[in-house]
């Protein structure tokens, strides 16, 4: 039987990723902080190994006998006190867990990228779904996490020319359980579903069921070529389509009121500036965020259904997971989750 380790098992992806290397048979090792919120892998027959990504010997500890790697772990925040802190994670901490790959000969090493690294330039316009190997965009890396995971992604890429067996996945915005912060995609969901949501931005999301994604992550070690990336996603919706979707599955009507990019933009440098300035916690709206949806974050996932087989489950089926999570552990109250 295969061993395999996750990092970030206690996140959203992460959690997904166990679950399916269980079903498929692996023996699962799981790196977690001990600062960790442990409840997304409460009760799952998984071996769990203490260690910070930064801590190159602890990462080194975990890593030692195990066949496989799925390195999700991540600090992804559009805000942050202290920005070192999200290279430190996201940079440095992937250097360590590919140094330990490499000393231990680990046999297939997955890497959790993102979209937000997959270029969004050219001529072909806002709307036309961008692959692997788009030509990036000028402003398209508007903060440092998107910034941090490029040069994650660029630094893994290096160990391929040294004998890394590594295979990069690059997610699109998931959707279904297991989303406990919750991501910025399932807080537009809780958010409309609470009444939080009077009006919304001209963007669109590349839309995915979370363990699309994970069965994707185990596809890539299984199926994917080495030094590739794989975009792991769906379908291509407006936000104004999301809400529409989402309205339908609760019986709530979806906002029909636009907010200009300019409005979004300013009430972003506000409440950024307040974050910075004065509270030093994280904005209500944070501006990297207004950024972002600058642009229409649309992709094909056609290499990864062609390569790897990566099932397409109906979004629908993503939302009413998702909502049905939500509602379960308390997030649809008015309390929050």
């Amino acid at each position: 039987m295969k061993r395999a380790l996750v990092t970030g098992a206690s996140g959203f992806v992460g959690a997904s990723v166990a679950r399916v290397l269980l079903d498929r048979g692996r023996e699962v090792r799981l790196l977690l902080r001990e600062s960790s919120d442990r409840r997304n892998v409460d009760g799952i027959d998984a071996e769990i190994r203490l260690g910070d990504l930064r801590d190159a010997a602890a990462v080194s500890a975990a890593v030692a006998a195990c066949d496989e790697v799925y390195h999700v772990a991540a600090e992804y925040s559009f805000w942050s006190p202290r920005p070192s802190t999200v290279y430190e994670s996201n940079v440095g901490g992937t250097a360590n867990v590919m140094d330990a790959c490499l000393e231990h000969g680990v046999e297939r090493v997955v890497y959790t990228s993102t979209v937000g690294t997959i270029g969004l330039g050219g001529d072909a316009g806002r709307d036309v779904a961008r692959d692997e190997q788009s030509a990036i965009a000028e402003g398209q890396f508007c903060g440092h996490y998107k910034r941090s995971k490029l040069e994650a992604e660029t630094t893994a890429l290096g160990y391929v020319a040294r004998g890394l067996p590594l295979v990069i996945v690059n997610p699109s915005a998931p959707i279904g359980p297991w989303d406990r912060k919750p991501t910025p995609t399932g807080k537009i969901l809780v958010d409309f579903v609470r009444g939080r949501m009077p009006a919304y931005v001209d963007t669109g999301l590349n839309v995915v069921h979370v363990r699309d994604v994970a069965i994707g992550h185990v596809l890539a070690a299984e199926r994917g070529r080495i030094g590739e990336r794989y975009i792991l996603g769906n379908r291509n919706m407006s936000l104004a389509e999301i809400l529409r979707v989402v309205g339908a599955l609760t019986g709530k009507a979806a906002p029909t009121l636009r907010i200009p990019y300019g409005v979004a933009y300013a009430a972003g440098l506000a409440s950024t500036l307040i974050a910075d300035c004065i509270t030093r916690k994280p904005p209500g709206i944070p501006l990297d965020a207004v950024r972002m949806a600058k642009f229409n974050m649309f992709f094909s996932a056609a290499k990864a259904v062609q390569e790897l087989g990566l099932p397409q489950t109906p979004v629908e089926q993503a939302f009413e997971a998702a909502l049905g999570w939500f509602s379960a552990n308390g997030y649809l109250d008015e309390s929050g989750g």
